[in-house]
């Protein structure tokens, strides 16, 4: 085993351990959809999943399917040979992107409502006991910085997409 394909190997498993927590996916899944991120638009057989995964065919079966239900793999073939190669589904990392940034916005809103509400309880309260609200307007600036890039991903992602 060459030294990127040994890379490779190691990459599968942390990035298939990190889709299981963040993903919350089954291990043998988790670890399909890391091979086939590492393996870009070429993509990956069936036999290649079974043979690098040292997984059943049946194991490999299941999740490949449970992938393509969930729709975050797609596939081709090529002409003259009767192998699907498999790849991520784009949609799926633009559903990801537009999920982050939802969940950016509404935490930005709960921010923005928390420091108002701050505010206003500041103007009755002793000096010693008003709230400081430094780390809302530093979380806030961060928010809209993080949205801002995020945007900007997924602009290139549709970009690159055509």
């Amino acid at each position: 085993m060459n030294q990127t394909e040994k890379r490779k190997c190691e990459l599968v498993e942390k990035l298939g351990i990190f889709l299981e927590k963040k993903e919350q996916m089954a291990p043998v899944a988790a670890r399909i959809f890391s091979y086939v991120i590492l393996r870009g638009k070429q993509g990956t057989t069936f036999e290649d999943l079974v043979s690098n995964l040292c997984a059943s065919k049946s194991t490999i079966s299941t999740h490949l399917n449970h992938l393509q239900d969930l729709k975050k793999l797609s596939y081709f073939t090529k002409t003259g040979d009767r192998k699907k190669y498999f790849v991520i589904n784009s949609d799926t990392m633009l559903q990801g992107i537009s999920n982050m940034v939802e969940e950016w916005k509404s935490e930005k809103e709960l921010h923005l409502e928390i420091k108002a509400y701050k505010e206003e309880a500041n103007k009755t309260l002793e000096e010693e006991n008003k709230f400081e609200l430094g780390f809302h307007d530093s979380f806030i600036d961060f928010l809209e910085g993080a949205i801002s890039s995020i945007i900007k991903l997924k602009e290139t992602v549709i970009n690159n997409k055509h």
